[in-house]
C-alpha cells in the first residue's frame, strides 16, 4: 500500500517541482501558466481534440507495453505505424466492400502491414541475438524513406492541391465520428483505443500466454526453467507490439482524412514510449498517461497565445516521465531493503531495533 502511494506522490512532487523551475526561468508565473492550461479545456474543439489525441496516444503506448512486458525496447512503434497505415490506407482505396466490412478489412491491413515490418527485428533478434533497439531504429529509418517513396505521384500518390496524398479511401471505409456541432468531431475509432486497452490487460492477467509473456520479462532464466519457449515469445511479443502498432495512424485516417498524406502525422511512437513508462505499462496507468500527455500536447498553443514559450509544455512530458522512472526505482529500492530487513530478522541474522536500542541503553 506504501509502495503504490508512494511513488505516484514523489513523481507528481519531483515533477512539479522541475515544471515550476522551467517556468520560473523562462520568466513566467507558473499559477498563471497552470491556469491557463486548465482553462483551455473549455474553448472551442480543445477538449474533443483532447479525446481523439488521448486514443492515438493509447494504441502507441499499448504498442510498446507488450514490448515492455518481456523486457524488450519496441523503438519500432514509429514506423510500423507509418507502414501500416501508408498501406492500409492504399488497400483501403481500391476496395469498396459494405461498411462494416471494409473498416475490418482496412483494420487488419493495419495490423498485418505493422506486424510484418516488426518481423525482421524480431527475426534478427532471435536467430542472431541483435539487440531490438538497433535493428528498430534502422527500421525506423526505411520505414520514412519507404513511405516517401510510395507516395510519390508516379506510384501511388496523387497531387491534392498543395499535399500528396493516396487515392481516398471510398465512404464505405470511412468510419462515422460522433459530431458535437461546434465542438468538433470525436473519431468513431476511439472505441477501439478502449477496446484494445481491455483486451491487452485481460490477456496479460488472465490468461496463460500473459503469464508466461509476464514470467519471462522477469526472469527468463526461471521461465525456460519452467517450459516457456524465450525464443517463441520474443517473436511473440514484437509481432503484436507491431500489430498493435499498425492501428496507431487508423482513428485519424479513417476517421478524418480518409487517405494517407504527405504531411501525416509523426512522432506517435516515441511518444508511445513515454507514456507506456508513464502509465507503468498497465492499462489503467497508459489511459490516464494518454490523457495527461494529450493534455500537454494541447498546452502548447494556448501557452503561446499568452506569451509563454510553448516549449515548456515539452519539458513538462518529459520532467513527468523522468519523475515516475526515478521515484519507482527509488521506491523499489526501498522496498527491496525494508524486505532484506526482514528477511534477516525472521532467520536471525539482523538484531531486532528494540533489542538493538535496550542493549543500548
Amino acid at each position: 500500500m506504501r509502495s503504490s502511494l508512494l511513488a505516484p506522490a514523489l513523481a507528481i512532487g519531483f515533477s512539479a517541482l522541475l515544471c515550476a523551475i522551467a517556468l520560473l526561468v523562462s520568466g513566467s508565473n507558473p499559477a498563471s501558466a497552470l491556469g491557463v492550461m486548465i482553462g483551455q479545456v473549455g474553448e472551442g474543439q480543445v477538449a474533443v481534440d483532447i479525446v481523439n489525441s488521448t486514443a492515438i496516444y493509447m494504441l502507441a503506448a499499448l504498442a510498446a507495453a507488450i514490448g515492455f512486458q518481456m523486457n524488450l525496447l519496441n523503438i519500432g512503434v514509429e514506423g510500423q505505424y507509418r507502414i501500416g497505415a501508408l498501406v492500409a490506407a492504399i488497400v483501403g482505396s481500391w476496395l469498396v466492400l459494405p461498411p462494416v466490412l471494409h473498416w475490418l478489412v482496412i483494420l487488419l491491413v493495419a495490423m498485418l502491414a505493422g506486424a510484418l515490418w516488426a518481423l525482421i527485428p524480431a527475426v534478427l533478434k532471435v536467430t542472431r541475438g541483435v539487440h531490438e533497439v538497433l535493428s528498430t531504429i534502422m527500421m525506423n529509418g526505411i520505414a520514412f524513406g519507404l513511405a516517401a517513396f510510395l507516395i510519390s505521384q508516379d506510384r501511388f500518390g496523387e497531387l491534392v492541391g498543395n499535399n500528396i496524398s493516396t487515392e481516398p479511401i471510398p465512404e464505405s471505409g470511412q468510419v462515422p465520428n460522433v459530431d458535437l456541432g461546434d465542438r468538433g468531431q470525436i473519431f468513431g475509432l476511439v472505441l477501439l483505443a478502449v477496446v484494445a486497452a481491455a483486451v491487452y490487460g485481460l490477456v496479460l492477467h488472465r490468461t496463460r500466454f500473459g503469464f508466461e509473456l509476464r514470467a519471462s520479462g522477469e526472469s527468463p532464466t526461471a521461465a525456460a526453467a519452467g517450459g516457456v519457449n524465450a525464443k517463441k515469445m520474443i517473436m511473440i511479443a514484437l509481432l503484436t507490439s507491431g500489430a498493435v502498432a499498425g492501428l496507431v495512424g487508423m482513428p485519424e485516417i479513417l476517421g478524418r482524412d480518409h487517405a494517407y498524406t504527405l504531411n501525416f502525422p509523426a512522432n506517435y511512437g516515441f511518444a508511445g514510449l513515454g507514456i507506456a513508462l508513464l502509465g507503468r505499462n498497465h492499462p489503467v496507468g497508459i489511459a490516464f498517461g494518454a490523457l495527461l500527455w494529450a493534455f500537454l500536447d494541447k498546452s502548447k498553443v494556448a501557452l503561446d497565445n499568452v506569451g509563454v514559450p510553448r516549449e515548456i509544455a515539452t519539458i513538462m512530458q518529459g520532467a513527468i516521465v523522468l519523475s515516475v522512472v526515478v521515484a519507482y526505482e527509488i521506491v523499489k529500492r526501498m522496498d527491496r531493503a525494508a524486505e532484506q530487513q526482514r528477511v534477516g530478522r525472521a532467520m536471525g541474522t539482523v538484531e531486532p531495533v528494540a533489542a538493538d536500542s535496550g542493549s543500548a541503553k
